[in-house]
């Protein structure tokens, strides 16, 4: 069952029913600036879905249009890692470079980066590869990633300098978790769209989940923080750590496989051991090792439970996918403007997931 209340920037909020979560989700939505907003809820599989923003809404609903996901992709190659182990065709402690080019020479710390390291941001790798600003600083605001392909990416690894030993700090790294994407593409001799759709969007019917733009008039229009629109974003070679697009339907039925929503558990037991695997605790970092991970997640507790999730943000679009494991509570978020300093975003739709019963 889904419930959609809806604005314009026409017309005040109109809500159907009177529950206390579509009342608390277009609460929500009035403290986030920007064209377009979602705020969707699924509590037991019951699904709630508030649509608003300052912009006319388009003839497509706006929980039907495609948000550019940016690193809220993440979880999606997570996912895809889990279920190709549980299948064993790949281990974690598999080593990439070994992977994707072997016996070619490389640092010995590149060589000690494993599948795990990649995903987990334990590689020693840096956020981006260092070549990779000269060419984006020019495009930053239009275009960074475009100009920079999966064989850059490659290459770039391959002769990497890690700056620490792999295992041994926690750093984010778009670039790691290319990587990895490359790697498995290279491990299964499958394509990466071909075999993230095969082993992830397909057995959980994700069909508004896709890698590029979608057909004319179904992708949502990603604003700067003036509100000038910008064309949907190219990742280049960064396809793993960053270029999902989906409806925020579609990311529901995402977040309700793992939090044990309506859709229940998947009879393939490759998949449900990935959904499983990628809710356990792996990692702690931070002052104290107050900071918990997942292989894909960050874990915080609340008087609730713990509550797993990951944000992402593209030019000029943000997505937040939050779950509590085995409530069957998910909450997604999508705004079409770009971050700032002073946006409350990420802490609304966070407040949403750790504050609800």
């Amino acid at each position: 069952m889904t419930e959609v209340t809806g604005v314009t920037a026409a017309a005040p909020v109109t809500a159907v029913g009177s529950s206390a979560t579509t009342r608390l989700l277009a609460e929500s939505a009035d403290r986030i600036d920007a064209p377009d907003v979602v705020l969707a809820m699924s509590r037991g599989g019951v699904r709630t879905v508030h649509t608003g923003g300052s912009a006319e809404a388009g003839p497509v609903a706006r929980e039907q249009l495609h948000y550019e996901l940016g690193s809220a992709s993440k979880p999606f190659a997570g996912l895809l890692l889990a279920r190709l182990v549980a299948q064993g065709r790949v281990r974690y402690e598999d080593r990439a470079a070994d992977l994707l080019a072997p016996g070619l020479p490389v640092h010995p710390a590149v060589r000690r980066i494993t599948l795990r390291h990649l995903l987990t941001h334990t590689s020693g790798l840096p956020g981006l590869p260092a070549d990779f600003y000269p060419q984006a600083v020019p495009r930053w605001s239009t275009d960074p990633y475009g100009n920079y392909p999966a064989d850059r990416v490659v290459r770039a690894f391959l002769r990497a300098r890690p700056r620490h030993r792999p295992g041994t700090r926690w750093h984010y790294s778009n670039f790691a978790v290319s990587v990895l994407g490359h790697t498995l593409a290279a491990a299964t001799g499958t394509p990466w769209e071909v075999l993230l759709h095969q082993q992830v969007l397909a057995p959980l019917g994700l069909e508004a989940t896709l890698l590029r733009p979608g057909p004319d008039g179904t992708d949502a229009t990603g604003h700067r923080r003036d509100g000038t629109p910008l064309p949907a974003l190219d990742t280049g070679g960064f396809t793993a750590a960053g270029a999902l697009r989906s409806s925020p339907l579609d990311l529901l039925t995402f977040l309700e496989a793992h939090a044990g929503g309506a859709s229940g558990s998947p009879t393939d037991p490759t998949l449900a051991a990935a959904l499983t695997e990628v809710t356990r605790p792996v990692l702690r970092r931070g002052w104290r090792h107050a900071h918990t991970h997942t292989l894909t997640w960050f874990q915080h507790p609340t008087p609730y439970g713990p509550v797993l999730f990951h944000a992402g943000a593209t030019l000029g679009q943000q997505a937040f996918l939050g779950f509590r494991p085995g409530t069957g509570l998910a909450v997604v978020a999508t705004a079409t403007r770009r971050v700032h300093r002073a946006d409350t975003f990420v802490a609304t739709a966070y407040g949403l997931l750790t504050d609800t019963p």
